[in-house]
């Protein structure tokens, strides 16, 4: 089995900043990807921002600038460190892990919990 286990929510003024971390465990042989995802009430759930084992990342339009992911592949850990933060990036925020148990076979997805982010005055 494989745990995503996020953290670094919570409540912070318009233009500030919060950085989430994710860590994975359990039975890991390999990360193909990493990645967070939002969802805000009413919506779908959306792609936030995704980074590959070999560092490759792709944005959301709506986050380019004001958020970075990066990796620390030894600790298992995706952080997501987002500025200038506005109402509009108030949601839930999920981390993603593409990862594969063993050798063989392809990697699944795995979400963790969820961590909510309230941007408010």
């Amino acid at each position: 089995q494989v745990q995503l286990v996020e953290s670094g929510g919570g409540l912070v003024q318009p233009g500030g900043s919060l950085r989430l971390s994710c860590a994975a465990s359990g039975s890991i042989f390999s990360i193909v990807a990493m990645g967070w995802y939002r969802q805000a009430p009413g919506k779908q759930r959306e792609l936030v921002a995704i980074i590959t084992g070999g560092g490759t990342t792709n944005y959301a339009e709506s986050v380019k600038g004001r958020v970075t992911i990066s990796r620390d592949n030894a600790k298992n850990t995706v952080y997501l460190q987002m500025n200038s933060l506005k109402p509009a990036d108030t949601a839930a925020y999920y981390c993603n892990g593409l990862i594969k148990t063993t050798d063989k076979g392809q990697a699944r997805a795995y979400w963790g919990q969820g961590t909510q982010v309230t941007v408010s005055s």
